[in-house]
């Protein structure tokens, strides 16, 4: 298994939406394998393929976060059907958004449907944590970032920080 690299803000492959899959072949399977480590190292909750470079339709996910068990989830060409509700996620992150975390208003309650790993049908009733996730993965693969969220006056302030950080580390 490999360790795939995360993209990070404002890297501009996180802005565009992906394509849904199609072929569910040993290639997939070891793409899967490859995200789900790859969450696990960073660590994180969740991981859509976009986050890792790949055009695909394709998250991997884990409210536990297990390290131990690695009982992750799979969901290809997820959809949102229904929503209800509304929450604060406090303290919100994201692995392709460093450094930076924030409350964001997310629905409650969710219904999503997907295909599991193998291109079966798939549809996940979820509510707090879990449905947060898939929210928060399901904006990645339309190019959509957790701090998209926010008050344009906080998400300026965050783009201006991350740009002072990536030139203290080019300068470096």
């Amino acid at each position: 298994m490999t360790i795939l690299n995360i993209l990070t803000y404002p890297d501009p492959f996180l802005r565009q939406p992906v394509h849904p899959v199609t072929v569910f072949d040993d290639a997939l399977q070891t793409i899967i394998e490859d995200m789900a480590e790859t969450m696990y190292d960073a660590p994180g909750v969740g991981l859509a393929a976009i986050q890792a470079g790949i055009d695909m339709r394709l998250i991997v996910f884990d409210p536990a976060a297990d390290v131990e068990k690695k009982e992750y989830s799979v969901l290809i060409n997820p959809e949102i059907v229904s929503a209800r509700g509304q929450m604060i996620s406090e303290n919100e992150g994201c692995l392709s958004v460093p450094d930076y975390r924030a409350d964001v208003k997310r629905y409650e309650f969710t219904t999503t449907k997907g295909l599991d790993r193998f291109g079966n049908p798939l549809t996940i009733e979820a509510e707090g944590l879990l449905s947060i996730i898939l929210q928060h993965e399901i904006d990645h693969l339309n190019g959509i970032l957790f701090i998209d969220h926010l008050s344009a006056l906080k998400r300026q302030l965050y783009k201006n920080r991350r740009k002072k950080a990536l030139k203290n580390e080019e300068t470096a």
